[in-house]
């Protein structure tokens, strides 16, 4: 069974919510944004794109630490103002260096794996 799926970009100021997700684990690596573009790329390349609000530009995950996400799988939530992507990631999806953006608890208490240091991919930003 298929039904038209719509996108709402103008809920949010031409924006949806984009979550990554592990495809094999589940894992929740992080939540970015999307412009019509940035999704529209996504779609045609098979890699994720964002759209970045603080540097007000769109970006391909991983085009500057080679942390890229392959994406597996788009699925839309029932309001269309939001996509999780099922991803395979390659290296980690924190620009922190760890695996998921999601590495700590609100205690503090840090859970998550690091998995590249972020000075020798970004030289100390």
């Amino acid at each position: 069974m298929k039904e038209e799926v719509h996108i709402d970009m103008d809920k949010e100021g031409g924006l949806i919510h984009a979550i990554a997700q592990d495809y094999e684990t589940g894992e929740v690596l992080m939540l970015a944004h999307m412009n019509d573009e940035a999704l529209r790329l996504t779609i045609e390349t098979g890699k994720a794109h964002y759209w970045s609000r603080s540097r007000n530009k769109l970006w391909r995950k991983g085009e500057t630490s080679g942390n890229e996400q392959l994406v597996k799988e788009i699925l839309v939530d029932c309001d269309g103002d939001s996509v999780l992507l099922k991803v395979e990631q390659i290296g980690g999806a924190c620009h922190t260096g760890y695996r998921s953006c999601f590495y700590r608890r609100i205690d503090g208490e840090i859970i998550g794996e690091k998995v590249f240091d972020p000075e020798e991919k970004y030289g100390g930003k």
